[in-house]
């Protein structure tokens, strides 16, 4: 259970105000943000502005994240902010109230709203205050305030930013809830409240992904499924997987255990700071021993195991296809037979070495609370739109089975 923090954290609400030639929606109908990975934690981040002078940033992006947050330490000064008063309506239900007792500025504020969150890398839930602030987008400036939280890292006895890639400052929610930059965003502008991920493939280095808030783009691929969400008070993403199927073979297991309960225990949710899939360890056996199988039958060599992969093979066994390696293809069965979500070699082998390939899935121990989290490697060059408004996650195939990718923005059209 976290632990909750109070000392001086400050949650910060954005004021953004612009100029009328650059507050206004572009053209497209969407804002686009870029996305890269960090190489190290294997974490996707995307970068904006904050604060007048304007103080650039990346924020690792949190699927499952309630709001923004981000590092403004001793050296952060905004002429731009405002505190948010305890009784504002813009204070979540349940938020506490603090005081500081030092000089006003954005860390440190009097009678201000204190909600909580937490670095899901850490033990500890942070508290603070609201304040406005000024956020620039690449593309466009946004003409009115939103909720987002800022703190000062002198303020704690530990490091805030535990756990999070070296090149970011804090954290881009975009979690199920009100506080959310795209539920923000469409209120703003008076659009669907939908963003739409195309996360870019690990094995391209400098390649940059997309975030797209609002209704994005006609892309080649298109959505070829979609699946409503579960648990509607949860700020994480729950999709219904009936089965998993290996080259259409089912993988036996328990099946109540992707049954999810009110508490988000058991099930499957989808996780963008989780790097490969981790199931549940009575179901990871089951998986890797059937995917085995179907690789022997297609004569592919086994090799030894490369932590935290339980299984690795030779690569110079396995072939090439439009979808990458050609190996067995796995499958998600959702609401019926006929919706899969589909994962190919390219997102379901990972090169560990020249002559190695690993299985891209990990044992997530038999005391795991939910039985499979999708991880941001089998979310690349795939098209992921959220719907927030009819609670629907739409998803293309590969994006390679069209010669396309997230990090070729012209074979998208974005």
């Amino acid at each position: 259970m976290a632990t909750c923090v109070f000392h001086f954290f400050l949650l910060c609400s954005l004021l953004f105000s612009v100029s009328s030639t650059l507050n206004e929606l572009p053209k497209s109908g969407f804002i686009t943000l870029p996305v890269k990975m960090d190489p190290t934690t294997q974490q996707y981040y995307t970068s904006i502005g904050i604060g007048s002078p304007r103080h650039d940033m990346n924020l690792v992006i949190d699927l499952s994240g309630g709001l923004l947050w981000y590092d403004c330490d001793s050296r952060y000064n905004s002429s731009s902010f405002h505190p948010v008063s305890c009784d504002s309506q813009t204070c979540p239900q349940g938020s506490s109230c603090v005081d500081c007792n030092g000089p006003l500025k954005p860390s440190c504020i009097n009678h201000t709203c204190a909600p909580f969150f937490d670095n899901p890398f850490s033990s500890i839930t942070f508290g603070g205050a609201l304040i406005d602030d000024a956020l620039h987008m690449p593309d466009i400036k946004v003409p009115r305030s939103f909720v987002a939280d800022c703190s000062d890292p002198d303020s704690f006895s530990f490091p805030i930013l535990v756990g999070l890639a070296n090149v970011t400052k804090g954290m881009f929610g975009l979690g199920r809830t009100q506080l959310s930059l795209p539920i923000q965003i469409s209120s703003t502008y008076n659009i669907i409240p939908k963003f739409t991920l195309c996360l870019p493939s690990s094995s391209n280095k400098k390649g940059t992904g997309h975030i797209l808030i609002g209704p994005g783009p006609n892309v080649p691929a298109g959505p070829v499924g979609r699946v409503s969400f579960r648990i509607p008070s949860s700020k994480e993403y729950f999709i219904d997987v009936k089965s998993i199927n290996i080259d259409d073979n089912v993988v036996k297991f328990r099946r109540s255990l992707l049954t999810v309960d009110a508490n988000g225990n058991g099930g499957t949710k989808i996780s963008t700071l989780t790097p490969y899939t981790v199931l549940h360890h009575s179901i990871y056996n089951h998986f890797v021993i059937d995917f085995v199988k179907r690789a022997t039958e297609i004569k592919i060599k086994r090799v030894e195991s490369v932590a935290p992969f339980g299984a690795c093979f030779d690569a110079n066994t396995i072939g090439r296809s439009d979808g990458g390696p050609a190996v067995p293809t796995i499958d998600l069965v959702l609401t019926s037979e006929e919706v899969h979500f589909s994962i190919l070699g390219h997102n379901s082998m990972v090169e560990v070495s020249k002559d190695v390939l690993c299985l891209a899935f990990v044992d997530g121990g038999k005391k795991a609370k939910n039985a499979i989290v999708v991880g941001g490697y089998q979310l690349e060059d795939r098209i992921l739109e959220f719907d927030r408004s009819t609670s629907i996650l739409r998803f293309s195939s590969s994006l390679l089975l069209h010669n396309a990718s997230c990090s070729d923005p012209t074979s998208l059209n974005f």
